[in-house]
């Protein structure tokens, strides 16, 4: 974990109420897909944590749904404003488990590490395919960016006004495929995790500290109780205890 400032490059709309940040700073404590930063921000005792969607050695880039108080007030945020954020928190996935085609699967908010994930397998030569589901059309975000890594994209939105009309399971059912990665919430994970197939699932959870000390975000699974924040936000199907 590391203390650091961070500046913003770019903050922009691309969906309905959905920014993406790109910031610059020291990338060297990033190192697997799945992690995350907290943030802190002006007149808010705690920090809010954002998956991170991508990074290279210079930049990362953080997607985020403008829900309360503290994410109005990064959606204001212009290029040159300086943020201080936690980074390196979590443990991310484990590329090491993906089979000959996996399939990475995204709920909302819960899409933007799977982008990061995808684009590292695929260059490491894995097959992968994108099943991303949101409420509606004006929702979608990130389609293109999967496709242009060579990742075909199946699209749900539960009004059916894009993709196919339900939940991400229902895609799912109509795919051959040996491993998933799996990023929502809750009842989205709920339902992937009750489909019966090996994968791993990464939790959306509301945070104290982000590093283990509070133990706010505990939960318990099949092997005990664990921290979402640092024994996670990643964590095996085998061992999920819905």
């Amino acid at each position: 974990m590391k203390n650091g400032i961070y500046e913003i490059v770019s903050n922009r709309p691309i969906a309905l109420d959905t920014y993406e940040m790109v910031l610059a700073g020291d990338m060297g404590f990033v190192e697997n897909p799945g992690q995350f930063v907290n943030i802190q921000l002006e007149g808010l005792y705690l920090r809010r944590p954002i998956s991170i969607c991508d990074w290279d050695d210079r930049t990362m880039t953080l997607i985020y749904k403008v829900v309360g108080r503290g994410t109005r007030q990064m959606a204001a945020m212009a290029p040159g404003h300086k943020l201080d954020l936690l980074t390196g928190l979590g443990n991310g996935f484990s590329m090491e488990e993906a089979g000959e085609h996996s399939l990475v699967i995204g709920g909302g908010v819960g899409v933007p590490p799977l982008y990061g994930l995808c684009k590292r397998l695929v260059q490491q030569g894995k097959r992968v395919s994108a099943v991303l589901g949101f409420g509606k059309q004006e929702q979608v975000f990130y389609q293109k960016e999967f496709e242009e890594l060579g990742c075909p994209v199946y699209l749900a939105t539960e009004d059916g006004s894009m993709g196919t009309k339900g939940f991400v399971t229902d895609v799912m059912a109509q795919l051959d495929y040996d491993y998933y990665f799996a990023c929502g919430p809750m009842p989205m994970l709920r339902a992937v995790h009750a489909m019966g197939r090996r994968g791993q699932l990464s939790f959306e959870e509301r945070m104290g500290c982000g590093f283990g000390a509070c133990m706010g975000c505990s939960c318990e699974t099949l092997v005990g109780t664990k921290r979402i924040c640092v024994d996670g936000p990643v964590m095996r199907s085998e061992e999920v205890k819905f």
